[in-house]
């Protein structure tokens, strides 16, 4: 039996409350330091949704109306029924695209959301590829992986090197965003609670259920192991990375 990482990805996150670090209070502290002002006009696109975490906050909280993205079938498909368990059905509309093309019209969101995902493309070319559908003065609320110091260890350095080497500093950040036309506004980085109790304890109790399913094999194997070093690595330099969370408006 052949498969492949995404198939793994998908298995072990679609039914996940979070698909990455993060916490409801942490969304709700963005969602204060934003400024966002709860209405039914208010448009919002969370764009790499993953089942809906911060989706089903916005709706909620601002009685908005959210567009809610991903690429993957099953992480939508757990969206919908959340969605539906929560009585928001018609505040939150799921939509599969990918994120570096979507098929949205310019300045057609008072605000943007992206937890944990503008990875997939780096956070200047989000910032480039998603400014456009922002109205003026819109807000934009993005997190990414970023270093807490100046200097971090070697291992660290490497590791984060070789998976995702945009990673950078808030400062480098806040430039990129001065950059693309945005005036910073707020940012704060995720507590260790977010990481560990969050994301990473409940995902590693899935690893047996991923291995009981699709086997042993080099692949699966690979993978388990790549993500119990990713915890590893975390929890061993926790004091120099972690997700900054960074809120902009559009100029």
């Amino acid at each position: 039996m052949t498969v492949d990482v995404l198939e793994l990805l998908t298995d072990l996150h679609a039914q996940a409350y979070r698909q990455g670090p993060g916490d409801d209070s942490q969304t709700r502290l963005a969602l204060k330091l934003s400024g966002l002002q709860p209405s039914t006009d208010l448009k919002i696109a969370d764009i790499g949704c993953g089942t809906g975490a911060a989706a089903l906050i916005l709706a909620a909280d601002l009685q908005a109306q959210v567009t809610a993205v991903d690429l993957l079938d099953p992480f939508l498909d757990r969206l919908v029924e959340r969605t539906r368990d929560a009585g928001l059905e018609g505040r939150i509309k799921p939509m599969k695209a990918s994120m570096t093309d979507l098929p949205f019209l310019p300045e057609s969101f008072d605000a943007i959301w992206s937890e944990g995902a503008i990875y997939n493309m780096g956070f200047a070319e989000g910032l480039d590829a998603w400014s456009r559908f922002l109205k003026p003065g819109g807000k934009l609320v993005v997190s990414d992986l970023t270093w807490l110091t100046a200097k971090r260890p070697d291992e660290l350095q490497a590791y984060w090197d070789a998976l995702y080497p945009g990673v950078d500093t808030a400062a480098a950040r806040f430039g990129l965003l001065e950059e693309a036309g945005f005036r910073p506004t707020g940012y704060f980085t995720l507590p260790p609670h977010c990481w560990l109790d969050n994301y990473y304890r409940p995902t590693q109790a899935k690893l047996p259920f991923l291995l009981e399913k699709h086997g042993t094999g080099q692949t699966v194997r690979d993978f388990v192991a790549e993500f119990e070093r990713e915890i590893e690595i975390y929890e061993t330099y926790r004091k120099y990375v972690s997700y900054g969370v960074f809120i902009a408006e559009k100029l």
